[in-house]
């Protein structure tokens, strides 16, 4: 008997043990492909950090043919990092998505023209061709020329747009007068390649005022309902904050994490380098919450483009961030 009862205290020990180290498994899907924009979730894989909140992440590279809101919608992730425009276009046709946490603060998006278009200001676009990518990231600039009155359909009076591609070489073909890029991607091609401020008009969006809220993390609406989900976006967050602030401090070995867990190949390490060291002035690693000003000013300017036809409800929480304070 005395054999026995120890073996059963045994064995209820070790499901306990194994009860309390059962991991709760979460998938997030990137935006676009590896690298240093996502920099704080890579960091916070490879340095245990979910670990230590007792998470077990996969983490999905996007690209130019994966929408993050067709794959949370198809079941494919629990978590997603996306644009707000593309969120809130995305829950106004049927998928409800809330922002849970919002690290990046600015925006990366700029407009960049040569000076040889003899482009200086925003009264000389019309006439000329602009580059501007789609599948989601358009909507800032349509908000933009709504907002200045610029028409974008080739008409006089308005703007030609070219469907750009992820990289410069719209620019450098001369495909179109001016092109998009983001701070910490693009525009650091543009500088290899023998650009930047002396022979380049440059329109920032945020300088102008136009910038609308990007890399945000966003989940399925009726998952918010179920008090052990929102613990472990909790605690997701928590560590993702965690791998923001160590690469933010750390660049050289973030630059080092980021090439290594890229499975293609294609990330090279002084890229990155360049990339963490761009990310860090949009990225408030001690403040993952949403700022309503932001948010506003993006819900305005989507609902002047009729990206959305009326103010969302329920599209973003609170619940997370509030939990981490």
């Amino acid at each position: 008997m005395k054999k026995l009862i120890g073996g059963l205290v045994a064995g209820a020990l070790a499901l306990s043990a194994s009860t309390a180290f059962a991991q709760d498994a979460l998938t997030l899907q990137l935006k676009w492909v590896t690298q240093a924009q996502f920099a704080g979730y890579l960091v916070a894989e490879s340095k245990g950090f979910y670990d230590e909140e007792n998470l077990d992440v996969t983490i999905l590279p996007g690209g130019p043919n994966i929408a993050p809101e067709q794959v949370i919608a198809g079941g494919g992730a629990d978590i997603i990092v996306t644009w707000m425009a593309a969120g809130m276009a995305a829950r106004e046709s049927g998928v409800p998505l809330v922002n849970i946490a919002q690290p990046f603060k600015r925006s990366g998006l700029m407009m960049i023209c040569p000076e040889e278009t003899g482009i200086t200001e925003v009264a000389d676009f019309p006439g000329h061709t602009l580059g501007v990518w789609f599948f989601g990231n358009e909507y800032p600039f349509f908000a933009w020329m709504n907002k200045e009155g610029i028409p974008t359909d080739g008409s006089e009076g308005g703007v030609n747009v070219l469907q750009q591609s992820f990289d410069i070489q719209p620019m450098i073909q001369g495909q179109a007068d001016c092109i998009s890029v983001m701070t910490y991607n693009e525009y650091g091609q543009a500088l290899d390649a023998g650009y930047g401020p002396d022979n380049l008009t440059i329109f920032n969006y945020t300088d102008m005022g136009n910038d609308l809220l990007e890399d945000g993390l966003y989940v399925m609406e009726d998952t918010l309902d179920d008090p052990a989900k929102v613990d472990a976006y909790t605690r997701f967050v928590k560590a993702s904050m965690k791998g923001w602030a160590y690469a933010l401090e750390n660049p050289e070995e973030a630059a080092e994490i980021v090439v290594e867990m890229d499975d293609t190949g294609a990330a090279e390490y002084e890229h990155q380098l360049y990339m963490v060291g761009e990310v860090t002035k949009l990225v408030d690693a001690a403040d993952p919450a949403l700022d309503m000003d932001t948010y506003d000013r993006t819900v305005q300017a989507l609902l002047d483009q009729e990206i959305i036809t009326a103010t969302p409800e329920g599209a973003y929480t609170s619940v997370v961030t509030d939990a981490l304070k």
